[in-house]
């Protein structure tokens, strides 16, 4: 077979196949030329006779939309393999998700942090903006207590999509979600009425998603008349979760692994454990941290992954429900601008989360405050000096005030933790402490001009990668920063490398720079 151009030249050149190669969206024919160098040809005609170029092979379009797993896309109706993730405190907000909605993405609203009454009304309005079958979810945060009253919420308004995080073991509450409305169709086939997805970085969290319930939560759900016993059942039968996203290292809780490490653990893991239970359908892996440019993007896809998931990036995107001083401090960050920090919703555990440490003093900050519970028994301990020093220099504010507004705050949240520092002074420490740390957050998200020192920016180095990406583009430009552009970007720039490894390994000399991508703006 050989291959005739019509009009263009065939490619031997490194600017031409650099051309080639970024024309993901046509047909391209691998040819070569007397003396066995490799070119590529688009266009054109191929047949037999003497004519044109001996043609080796021709590889199909690649677009963005197959980069991941397609059943991915059919089981969620989305049209890209691409998830916004559920930045806490609403961050990830619903115009945010309701933007890569509507183009063909799947968002999860930042539930974690929230009031129960704030959930609620985010979920209203999602449910009536997108309705069921949009590419919408919710997040559901381990938090003992809390989060049973978030399940019941999700449950009885039909939350589509819940995203578990920060589980480190299955609880009532994440297993009712994934059971309950499990029916079969009349094929057999066990059919879920909500898609839980698991955010996992350990293989060991991993390992209990994928597989079916613990018999004696099912049996307390059932007792308790939140699960029938035909749900409990079905739910025996096949995984907790059919999409895990593979977290590596990322903003906020993480335990700093690479990608390219875990991932394919996990996937191992997924073949070993899932075999028996395929009733609804193989469990997906998704790739999610330090997504933060088309290379990294392209990277995930090669891994293998289903779907990729970023977050950290969101925040800089528009819609994104965090202050423009926030932004502004985030789009200054460098891939090494990072720390780990005492996390607020496990201070008393030693977690840390990763957050800026550009522009804010709240790691430092923050790790004092782990330093004194670790080394205190209670507040009364603290020497008058220390203290006084720690009330000027880190709170802001005196104890016994903070103590008050933490009192009211966990009256009307959670009675049980005011009962537990009436006896335990340690644990009304951490109490207090944690009034910081939920605080600076709050104070980013709201954009408090005294508090700048102070914000708490969840941020992975992928942030400091797509700033160094985006320099010098219309992406620099933080009004141009619209998630989907974001996310179409990273996409298209996604098939445009991965197009230039294929050809690559197929002997055609494609030079460095077309595995890269500038951006540019793009329209679905």
């Amino acid at each position: 077979m050989r291959w005739r151009p019509n009009g263009r030249a065939a490619a031997f050149g490194p600017d031409e196949l650099a051309a080639c190669a970024s024309s993901v969206r046509e047909p391209v024919h691998l040819v070569t030329r007397p003396g066995g160098s490799r070119g590529l040809g688009l266009g054109g005609d191929t047949g037999m006779g003497r004519d044109g170029y001996p043609l080796l092979g021709t590889m199909p379009p690649l677009y963005p939309e197959w980069l991941g797993d397609r059943e991915f896309c059919r089981t969620h109706g989305l049209r890209f393999p691409y998830v916004t993730g559920e930045m806490a405190g609403g961050i990830a907000s619903v115009r945010l998700v309701t933007a890569v909605a509507r183009a063909g993405m799947l968002g999860f609203f930042g539930a974690a942090g929230l009031a129960p009454s704030d959930v609620e009304r985010a979920v209203v309005r999602l449910s009536a903006d997108l309705g069921r079958t949009g590419g919408w979810g919710v997040n559901l945060i381990h938090a003992p207590g809390a989060e049973d009253i978030v399940a019941d919420l999700l449950l009885r308004h039909g939350v589509p999509r819940i995203s578990a995080s920060a589980f480190l073991d299955l609880t009532p509450a994440v297993v009712r979600c994934s059971a309950a409305g499990l029916t079969r169709d009349p094929a057999g086939r066990i059919v879920r009425r909500t898609h839980v997805f698991a955010k996992v970085s350990r293989p060991e969290v991993a390992a209990k998603f994928m597989s079916p319930a613990p018999p004696a939560i099912l049996s307390a759900l059932v007792a308790r008349g939140v699960l029938t016993e035909d749900e409990a059942r079905l739910a025996g039968r096949i995984p907790v979760a059919a999409d895990v996203t593979v977290e590596a290292d990322s903003g906020g809780h993480t335990d700093n692994r690479p990608l390219a490490v875990i991932f394919p653990v996990i996937q191992r893991l997924r073949d070993r454990i899932c075999a028996p239970y395929d009733q609804a359908g193989p469990v997906r892996i998704g790739a999610a941290g330090g997504l933060g440019t088309p290379a990294g993007v392209a990277a995930a896809f090669a891994l293998g992954a289903a779907y990729v998931l970023t977050g950290s990036v969101n925040q800089l995107a528009v819609e994104a429900g965090i202050s423009d001083a926030a932004k502004a401090l985030l789009a200054d960050a460098g891939v090494a601008d990072v720390a780990m920090a005492p996390a607020p919703d496990m201070f008393e555990a030693g977690i840390k989360v990763q957050v800026l440490r550009r522009g804010t003093m709240f790691a430092g900050r923050a790790a004092r405050l782990h330093e004194l519970y670790r080394t205190h028994e209670s507040l009364e301990e603290i020497p008058a000096r220390v203290r006084t020093a720690l009330e000027r220099d880190t709170l802001g504010a005196s104890l016994d005030d903070i103590w008050s507004v933490t009192r009211a705050f966990w009256a009307s949240r959670d009675p049980a933790q005011l009962e537990r520092a009436d006896t335990d002074p340690k644990h009304r420490m951490a109490l207090a402490f944690r009034w910081y740390l939920g605080m600076s957050s709050r104070w980013a998200i709201e954009g408090e001009p005294g508090r700048v020192t102070d914000y708490q920016l969840w941020c992975g180095p992928a942030v400091g990668a797509f700033n160094d990406w985006a320099a010098g583009t219309f992406l620099a430009d933080p009004a141009e920063r619209k998630a989907t552009q974001i996310a179409l970007n990273l996409l298209e720039g996604a098939a445009v490398i991965s197009r230039a490894h294929q050809l690559r390994s197929h002997g055609v000399p494609i030079p460095a720079r077309a595995l890269s991508y500038e951006p540019r703006r793009l329209t679905c």
